[in-house]
């Protein structure tokens, strides 16, 4: 199985993944895997991620969602972004704990 089906098939079901901008320490976040990208909110009431900033590269760790062992590091890069109409849906839905109150999403294309 290729990399990129590996990925997909973990990022899918994850809900969280470790995350290390550049020059970082990695943090455990929660993201939502959508449209080959994961998007991850910050700021406001959500998570901060020091580093994570429009063009910086980061790795993302992804863990088996069976196992929690580790499965693969990917190169991305973050690029903030504003959500349409749908995605904003999408990660709204998706989010746990009462409603998300953001001050920037980024999308970090994978590698």
């Amino acid at each position: 199985m290729e990399i990129a089906q590996v990925l997909d098939n973990a990022l899918r079901k994850a809900a969280a993944v470790w995350i290390r901008p550049d020059g970082h320490e990695p943090r455990l976040v929660w993201a939502l895997w959508r449209d080959g990208t994961l998007l991850v909110a910050v700021g406001g009431t959500e998570q901060e991620v020091p580093g994570l900033v429009d063009g910086v590269a980061c790795t993302v760790t992804v863990r088996s969602p069976t196992t929690h062992s580790h499965l693969v590091d990917a190169r991305a890069t973050a690029r903030r972004t504003d959500l349409d109409d749908d995605a904003r849906a999408a990660l709204t839905a998706a989010r746990l704990n009462g409603r998300p109150e953001w001050a920037d999403v980024y999308r970090l294309e994978l590698a």
